[in-house]
Formats: C-alpha cells, sequence, structure tokens
C-alpha cells in the first residue's frame, strides 16, 4: 500500500541545505497500525506529510497505492488526498464558525458526496459518542470531543488510510484512553493507521512501532503487547459510493455562500467597513445617473416648449462701412412673408410671424408688467401651446384684429391669485383686463413653462398678430418669423432656400450677408443635449472612480482575511480542496461583500436623491438600466478585485498553512 525507497527531504534554511529525512526506507501494508516514534525534530512529522501527500519528496521513491505522487499536479494530489487519507491533527484544526456536524461533512465537498453525506456525518458522529452534540460549535466542545470530531472527519469519505499527528497530545488521561480506542477500532474494521507519537503508552496500541531519529529509521518492531481495541465501539457507518466527477457547483456554491455568512458576520465591523467603499461608490453612482438623467429630462421637457424642426427668420444689423445698422434698416419682415414662405416653399409645414414687447396689464385693483406675444393662430402647433384651459384664438380672430388674450401662470397669479400664497382665487377664463389701456377679453390659460436662467417662460400674454400690431404696439413689421420645417432631414435645404427667397422677395443682394438671419432651434437642441449628456458622463465617471476606490478596499479587506485564514485554507486543502474551490471560496465571499454593499447603496442611493429633489426642487429620474447596471458594476468590482486575494490564497502551500501561526 505504502513503500518508501531512501527517501529524502531537506529545505533550503538561510540559504544552507537541511536535510530533515535522511533515507527512508519503509512499507505499510493494508490494515496494519503503525506507530511512528522519535523526539522532536526527528522527521517524523515530515514523513507524515510526504505519506499524507501534504508534501513531496526532494529524492527517492515513494509510492501510494502503486501512484507516484511527486509525478502529480496540486490538484490530482488534492483529489487523491480526499479519498485515500483522513487527517486527525494535534490540534484538531476544526473549523471555528461551524457545528461540529459541519465540521464533519465538510470532506464530502470535495468528492461530490456533499447531498447524500447528511446521513452519514449524523452516523459518524453517533459513533463517536456525539450524536447529541451536532449543532455544537467547537468553542461548546472539550478537547476529547474536538478530537473524535476530528476523527469523524477523517472518516466521512472512507478513507484506506488515517494519519494522526499525536492526536492525544493536548487530551488528559481519560480521554487519551477514549481516542485510542476509537483508533483500535477503526483499525478493526480494516482501515490502516498511521499514528505520530512520542509517548509510549500511546505507541503501545499499535501493533507495529517504528522510531525515527535524525532522519533515519533506528527501529522497526511489531508490537506483540498492543491493545485489541474497545469492545464497545460502534460499528462504523456504511461508506458513501464515492463520486467522480466533483462537487455539483451548486452544492459547492451552497456551501461557499455559508461559509461566507458565517464568515462576514464574526467580523461584522470589518465587513462594513469593507463593502462602505462600495456602498458609498454605488449610492454616488444612482444619485449621479438620477441627476443626469433628471436634468437631461428637464432640458427635454424645455425644448419641447420651443417646439420640433424650428428655424426663426429674423432681420439682421447689417454693417455699412465702421458702423453697424439698426435691425431691419435694409429690409424688414411682414405677415404676408410668412404666408408666402409657407405657401410657396415645399419643405415648410407651418409659419406664424411674431412680434412682442412690453405692456402693462390690469385686473380691478392689481395690476402687472409683462410681455405682450402676437402671433398667427398656427403657433399652437408650433410651440405646444395648447391651452389647459379655455382656446386658442382661431384665424378668423387674428385676421379680425379680435381683442382675445391667453395668459401665462404667472400673470395668471398676479392678476386672478391671493398675493400671499399665489394660489388662484378665481378663475381667469371669461374675464376682462386692461392692456395698455385696450380691454381684452382671457380665452385661455397658458400651459405652464418654467423658467430659463433668468426668463421666466409663463410671465406673458399671447393675443393675435394684427391686434398685437395695429392696437397695442403699433408696429407695421413682426420681429422674426417661426417656421416649422416637415422633416428633420431638410432644415439645411430648407434653411437655404428660404434666405434666397427672402432676399429675391426684398431684393437684397448675396453680398449683404447680414441682411437676415436664420436661427437653427433644432441645433440648439442637439448642443443642448449633447452637453446634458456629456455632464452625466462626467457625473458617472466620477461616481464610477469612487466605486473603484471602494473595490480596492474590499481586495484589502480579502488579503488580511486569507492571511487571517491561513490555517483554515491549509486545513481545506488537505481535505482534498483543489486550487478551483479555494479560489471559489474566496471569490464568493468578495462577490457577497460588493454585493451586499451594492444593495445597500441603491437603497442608500434613491434615498439621497429622494432628499436631494425635495430639499433643492430638482427633477430626480431614476431608470431601470441604472440601478441593474450599478449593481452589475457592484458585483464585476467584486469579482476584479477579489480574484487577487481568492488566488494568492488559492496557492497557498498546504504545509505551510497549516504551520502558520
Amino acid at each position: 500500500m505504502i513503500t518508501c525507497k531512501n527517501l529524502k527531504k531537506s529545505y533550503l534554511v538561510g540559504g544552507e541545505n537541511l536535510e530533515i529525512l535522511k533515507g527512508i526506507d519503509l512499507s505499510i501494508s493494508q490494515g496494519e497500525f503503525v506507530a511512528i516514534m522519535g523526539p522532536s525534530g526527528s522527521g517524523k512529522s515530515t514523513l507524515m506529510n510526504i505519506l499524507g501527500l501534504l508534501d513531496v519528496p526532494t529524492n527517492g521513491e515513494f509510492h501510494i497505492n502503486s501512484v507516484t505522487p511527486s509525478s502529480l499536479t496540486d490538484d490530482e494530489m488534492a483529489t487523491i488526498r480526499s479519498r485515500t487519507v483522513g487527517f486527525v491533527f494535534q490540534q484538531f484544526n476544526l473549523l471555528a464558525r461551524t457545528s461540529a456536524f459541519d465540521n464533519v461533512q465538510l470532506p464530502s465537498l470535495y468528492t461530490g458526496t456533499h447531498r447524500q453525506s447528511i446521513r452519514r456525518a449524523q452516523d459518524l458522529l453517533n459513533a463517536v459518542g456525539l450524536g447529541d452534540r451536532m449543532d455544537h460549535p467547537p468553542s461548546q466542545l472539550s478537547g476529547g470531543q474536538q478530537q473524535r470530531v476530528a476523527i469523524a472527519r477523517a472518516m466521512m469519505n472512507d478513507p484506506g488510510i488515517i494519519l494522526a499527528d499525536e492526536p492525544t497530545g493536548n487530551l488528559d488521561g481519560k480521554s487519551q484512553t477514549e481516542i485510542m480506542a476509537l483508533f483500535s477500532g477503526l483499525n478493526a474494521t480494516g482501515k490502516t493507521v498511521i499514528l505520530i507519537t512520542h509517548e509510549a503508552d500511546v505507541a503501545a496500541y499499535a501493533r507495529r512501532i517504528i522510531t525515527i531519529r535524525d532522519g533515519l529509521i533506528v527501529s522497526d518492531v511489531p508490537n506483540f503487547r498492543s491493545s485489541k481495541g474497545n469492545d464497545s465501539t460502534q460499528a462504523l457507518p456504511s461508506p458513501l459510493q464515492m463520486a467522480t466527477s466533483g462537487t455539483p457547483w451548486i452544492d459547492r456554491v451552497r456551501s461557499n455562500l455559508s461559509q461566507a455568512r458565517r464568515s462576514l458576520v464574526a467580523n461584522a465591523l470589518r465587513t462594513f467597513l469593507s463593502m462602505l467603499g462600495i456602498l458609498i461608490g454605488v449610492a454616488s453612482l444612482i444619485a449621479m445617473l438620477a441627476l443626469g438623467a433628471g436634468a437631461r429630462r428637464d432640458i427635454e421637457t424645455r425644448l419641447a416648449s420651443l417646439g420640433s424642426n424650428l428655424l426663426v427668420l429674423s432681420s439682421g444689423s447689417p454693417r455699412q462701412g465702421a458702423v453697424t445698422l439698426d435691425a431691419g434698416a435694409v429690409a424688414r419682415l411682414t405677415p404676408q412673408d410668412a404666408t408666402l414662405i409657407q405657401s410657396q416653399l415645399s419643405g415648410v409645414r407651418r409659419t406664424s410671424a411674431t412680434v412682442s414687447g412690453r405692456v402693462r396689464v390690469k385686473h380691478g385693483n392689481r395690476n402687472a408688467n409683462t410681455t405682450a406675444q402676437g402671433v398667427m393662430a398656427s403657433y399652437e402647433q408650433m410651440r405646444a401651446m395648447e391651452p389647459t384651459v379655455g382656446h386658442f384664438f382661431s384665424d378668423a380672430e387674428q385676421r379680425s384684429r379680435s381683442r382675445v388674450a391667453l395668459i401665462g401662470m404667472t400673470v395668471a397669479k398676479s392678476l386672478f391669485g391671493d398675493s400671499h400664497t399665489g394660489e388662484l382665487t378665481e378663475s381667469p377664463l371669461g374675464q376682462t383686463m386692461l392692456v395698455d389701456r385696450t380691454v381684452f377679453t382671457v380665452i385661455g390659460l397658458l400651459p405652464e413653462k418654467g423658467s430659463t436662467g433668468w426668463r421666466d417662460q409663463d410671465d406673458l400674454i399671447v393675443i393675435p398678430l394684427s391686434t398685437a400690431m395695429y392696437r397695442v404696439l403699433g408696429k407695421d413689421h413682426v420681429d422674426s418669423i417661426e417656421i416649422e420645417v416637415t422633416h428633420r432631414e431638410q432644415m439645411e435645404s430648407t434653411q437655404t432656400a428660404i434666405d434666397q427667397f427672402i432676399r429675391k422677395r426684398h431684393k437684397v443682394s448675396e453680398d449683404q450677408e447680414d441682411a437676415f438671419r436664420i436661427r437653427n432651434l433644432s441645433e440648439i437642441q442637439d448642443t443642448l443635449t449633447q452637453t446634458s449628456n456629456t455632464m452625466s458622463f462626467l457625473l458617472a465617471s466620477i461616481a464610477v472612480i469612487s466605486l473603484i476606490v471602494g473595490g480596492i478596499g474590499v481586495m484589502n479587506i480579502m488579503l488580511v482575511s486569507v492571511v487571517e485564514r491561513t490555517r483554515e485554507i491549509g486545513l481545506r486543502k488537505a481535505l482534498g480542496a483543489t486550487q478551483s474551490t479555494i479560489l471559489e471560496q474566496f471569490l464568493i465571499e468578495s462577490i457577497c461583500i460588493s454585493t451586499i454593499g451594492g444593495v445597500l447603496g441603491i437603497f442608500l442611493g434613491v434615498a439621497l436623491t429622494a432628499i436631494l429633489g425635495a430639499s433643492a426642487g430638482w427633477t430626480i429620474v431614476h431608470t431601470p438600466a441604472a440601478i441593474v447596471g450599478a449593481l452589475v458594476f457592484s458585483v464585476v468590482s467584486g469579482i476584479c478585485f477579489g480574484y487577487w486575494p481568492a488566488r494568492k490564497a488559492a496557492a497557498l502551500n498546504p504545509i505551510d498553512s497549516l504551520r502558520y501561526e
């Protein structure tokens, strides 16, 4: 079963080669009970580590079940270890935050029998006399009870070899007797038991005693006086049928999630501090994206009030030599220009000539200064001016110079609202008011547009163009003509056609470039939208930077966790954990931290933006894409920043890890 020929092991210490084993020749058959004795430093523990596939010899031959471990990879050795060898350590090496039952069941996680192992773990604990202590953590068990748990764990995968390193070194006499009786019982069932000890009364239980001194076997004799075991020892349960395809990933994930929960709860403060960076980063990202989306919606709402596909034609201010003339000095626009542009240019859907000026309005004993805007009836559709109450004036009312008006909300509150609260106290509809001494009837209330910079878009009244020109403002020309283009793709060609048409109509030469101005409002809309998108991207970038900083914090905490749990990593590898399973375990812990931090960050970000929106009056827009994206980014951060610590944990040497203090 086990064969060693001229087995040597040396370590490089302080630049010098320190030889621990100097040529071991050993053969152990199946079913033997062997005690290896020797003083401290003799090499017996090193020999046990090689026999248990935790280490490989420097020179010599070593075979276990006809397999040469030195030719295997670390993962292949871990796989053989999980099915062939059961370890019982002097310090027990139980996971402190798990129950006795979970400790016993742990090896099955690495052999593909985790789902079927519940009954066997229970039977093993009953067999070692701990059936009533299954749910107790190691801290609630005595030394002898902890060692019994370790023995039951060693038997979980029904290995052929049991390796016990000083299994009674920390136990009292009674516990020592009970533990050794268990080993005798295991040997009686056909298990090969190899015991490392320096106590003669413990070695007396073995049927063969090997003595090592200075890295060499000095004696190897049978023990005819060996104990026959404890007849009262309960029979071990039947072994599990070993799986060969490895543990199903769902079982590994479930177990790792359980381990992660215990680890995170046991170090709650450290866990909170590690996820704080992710939490703040996600909250910042949610807040920034919500503010950016809100600002974009505000811009879109305000741009909608301007209308779509609009060109604004106005008289320019041409230069004559070094002198800039007044607007309209060369040519003035008229309402007929608007009518002809609509009727003669194919790309134009609607037009509206516009004039404006400051007026004083009065109702009863209230008055206010505001802007009067004279427009055509088509202005309603072009500028999204459909009244919330009442109706817009018609073409007939515009041609007949009717004295009707639509008023903005600011004017309505000034004339028909409470001076303290600003709320309307009476309906403006049908009421009369004076506009610069001319009586007008209110026929509608304009939709609220809000403020744009210094201008209040609701502080105006809208009246028919002809009425404004000849009854209120006294103008024989218009200030501008607003033109709605049929299709956005026709904006440039229509703009060129309008310029040529208006120059021809007013006989303005091409060299008078400033005689007319045509503004493309769609270009303004695109510019504002691009600016909004740029600001949103900038804000999101700042939030992402804070999220990356949080990810670095998670990485640092995980590195600390790897150091603190070095012995646990060594234990898991001794029980058969491969590098990939250790990598998965620590990656899942990192993902748990970042995911929990991300979820809490989402709630915090939503709460913060709600407070900001309520206190500052900002528009806040939360989009599902932003929330899902923030959560995904936090999970990705956990994977990216947790990979290095997880990789470092997976690469640890099991021997060095088990010896780590």
